[in-house]
């Protein structure tokens, strides 16, 4: 199998521009299969912007994104479709629709993939429920119902809903008080163990951050800093990276994330 192949996600000469202001420049990246990749920087570095790029929902002024092996927007609509069917992404605020219930909410991807069994997709809405550990008595919830925790499982359940090989999660752990967001946090790394799945995150949480990163990728200054395991990127000397790992509250929250 070839390296790109291999690497679901592969951005290339990457360069973002916001009017006269450029985000980034020149950013290169690829995501191996299997691996989570969280994606950490300053306010303003453009994490988020970099993660919608990714899916496409925003384009970069230059550059290219490859998912799979193929240019992001390559090949007939049918095919795009097809590539995009590929991932998964759960939004900072969970993005659910408001006015549909749980179970249509999740069904939602799965009607536009062309089920339309009733007893079907009741059945993968029940499943996809008990994969984020939600039981059926949710489904005819609406999301005001919702605690902010469960919002997030209901939006992991959608995301997850066609199976998909990539999983993309936009600061998973934002607004969880600490024991919620610790149950999330293992909850994502069962599904990446038991679906095989390669995930990139963008996260500042570092207690996060430590308990599910295989590798890290730094984005400072428009680039990617460094890319690596943890413990090779703590040992980069840049004033970013001291600043963002070595304080004494940063080296707290990433043991409490090892522990």
């Amino acid at each position: 199998m070839s390296a790109a192949a291999n690497c679901p996600v592969e951005l290339r000469g990457l360069s973002t521009r916001f009017g006269h202001t450029w985000v980034h420049r020149g950013i290169d990246l690829a995501v191996p299969a299997g691996e989570v990749v969280a994606l950490v920087g300053g306010s303003g570095s453009g994490k988020t912007t970099l993660l919608r790029q990714m899916v496409g929902l925003l384009q970069p002024a230059e550059g290219e994104v490859r998912l799979f092996g193929e240019p992001l927007f390559a090949g007939s609509r049918g095919e795009q479709l097809a590539r995009r069917r590929r991932f998964g992404m759960l939004f900072q605020h969970g993005a659910l629709f408001s006015a549909l219930n749980v179970a249509a909410n999740i069904a939602f991807p799965l009607r536009e993939a062309g089920i339309d069994d009733a007893a079907m997709l009741s059945d993968l809405v029940l499943l996809k429920l008990a994969m984020v550990e939600l039981g059926p008595e949710v489904a005819l919830r609406m999301p005001a119902e919702l605690s902010g925790g469960m919002v997030k499982r209901v939006a992991l359940a959608r995301a997850l809903a066609l199976e998909p090989e990539l999983l993309l999660l936009d600061e998973p752990t934002a607004g969880l008080d600490p024991d919620r967001s610790a149950g999330f946090v293992r909850l994502i790394r069962a599904l990446h163990t038991a679906l095989g799945l390669t995930v990139i995150l963008v996260t500042h949480d570092l207690d996060t951050l430590a308990a599910l990163a295989t590798r890290v990728a730094v984005l400072s200054e428009g680039r990617i800093l460094a890319c690596g395991p943890l413990d090779e990127i703590m040992t980069v000397q840049d004033p970013f990276i001291e600043r963002f790992f070595h304080s004494e509250r940063s080296l707290a929250a990433l043991a409490r994330g090892r522990a």
